[in-house]
């Protein structure tokens, strides 16, 4: 692997600490948690308790007052350098829904609802995605309407991340019909009258984490859980979406070593016709491609992470790296069952879940296609632009 300069000693230190608590916290319970669909309320206090757990939160709150986006890395690489998907969603927690609080809400909200994030006590959710919009923020279809001393919302959201175990979920909802951008984004606790869990969903994989429905009935949401301007959530969301696709290319990344790592073992100590199949030249071929690539996307994520540190990532090279760390690992992740033959096939094997974990990265966070088109713009390759 390629020697890498953006740690410093502080962040190696960090490192040793989590992945020493990754193995004693984590990975003895994994294949419970992708048993039961979702992860233990135990090992979010567990994290907490580490602080790990929105670490850039006022000292007030329990946080360290620290906001340094490696630190977060460190967490995420540990995480899946320890094995299959954990489930364990701290990233989704820490660097896309913790800030929506950290930086728009108020002081009274922070007060409330920051120390609760940051003990583990309050696992966070983000509601945006709806049946039939997918991507597309600008149709969704959840209602708020301002009755004078409250919000109520109607409406469903769906592929809710920690869905079932948050306690704390920033809602986004359509608040003037009119306006395709008016949203605004409320904090709902998860014992709001009028809101209610779906079942959870079954995936093709990440069968540790839980991922569901999400039900708004009349639900009354005071003023003082609106987060900033009723009417401009979308600009809110929007500020976040390079950070969220960072953090989903080194999730992808990290995940793509395991699977080279456990797949040059393998090959070293299976046979096949008296001799490690990792001698025969196809062997050595593939995995000298796939080292390369690893290497190449490990110096560009860096880079681009440095970038965002020093507060210069833009949204076309967050796209690029998302798309490109996500293929990256789609590539690495079928090459690597392909070279454990019958036995990549077998769930018994980790490359196995590795392989049907690593679906979703194409399209989460925002899909290829969508990275796509916002590196294409980028380029001054505007179709919205075009005079008809």
């Amino acid at each position: 692997m390629i020697a890498r300069t953006l740690y410093e000693e502080d962040h190696e230190m960090f490192r040793d600490s989590v992945r020493k608590w990754v193995a004693a916290e984590v990975t003895p319970h994994v294949e419970t948690w992708r048993e039961n669909g979702q992860v233990s309320r135990e090992v979010w206090k567990s994290a907490g308790a580490q602080g790990f757990l929105c670490m850039y939160a006022d000292e007030k709150y329990g946080g360290a007052g620290i906001d340094d986006f490696r630190y977060d890395m460190i967490l995420i690489e540990e995480m899946a350098m320890a094995g299959a998907s954990s489930g364990f969603a701290a990233s989704l927690h820490n660097r896309v829904v913790g800030p929506y609080l950290h930086k728009f809400g108020t002081d009274d909200q922070r007060d409330r609802f920051m120390a609760g994030c940051v003990s583990g006590e309050t696992p966070l959710a983000i509601a945006l995605t709806e049946p039939g919009t997918g991507s597309d923020l600008a149709g969704m279809k959840t209602r708020a309407e301002d009755k004078g001393d409250h919000w109520l919302i109607n409406g469903q959201k769906t592929y809710i991340s920690n869905g079932q175990i948050a306690n704390l979920i920033v809602v986004a909802a359509k608040t003037d019909p009119d306006k395709s951008h008016a949203v605004g984004l409320f904090l709902v606790p998860g014992d709001t009258p009028g809101f209610q869990r779906g079942k959870k969903l079954r995936k093709m994989g990440g069968h540790g984490q839980d991922t569901s429905e999400l039900f708004f009935d009349n639900v009354k949401v005071p003023k003082e859980n609106v987060l900033g301007d009723p009417t401009g959530g979308f600009k809110v969301m929007m500020n976040n979406l390079a950070e969220e696709r960072i953090i989903s290319a080194v999730g992808s990344l990290s995940a793509a070593e395991r699977s080279f790592q456990i797949t040059l073992q393998y090959i070293k100590e299976r046979t096949a016709f008296g001799k490690p199949i990792g001698l025969f030249q196809n062997s050595r071929f593939k995995m000298s491609h796939l080292r390369t690539r690893l290497d190449a996307t490990w110096a560009f994520l860096d880079h681009c992470a440095l970038q965002h540190v020093n507060g210069k990532l833009t949204s076309e090279l967050a796209a690029e790296i998302k798309l490109f760390a996500s293929e990256t690992q789609a590539e690495t992740v079928d090459e690597c069952v392909q070279l454990h033959g019958g036995a990549g096939y077998m769930d018994e094997y980790e490359i196995a879940k590795q392989y049907v974990d690593a679906r979703v990265t194409r399209i989460f966070a925002g899909s290829s296609e969508i990275m796509k088109e916002i590196i294409g713009r980028g380029l001054g390759l505007d179709d919205r632009k075009r005079n008809h």
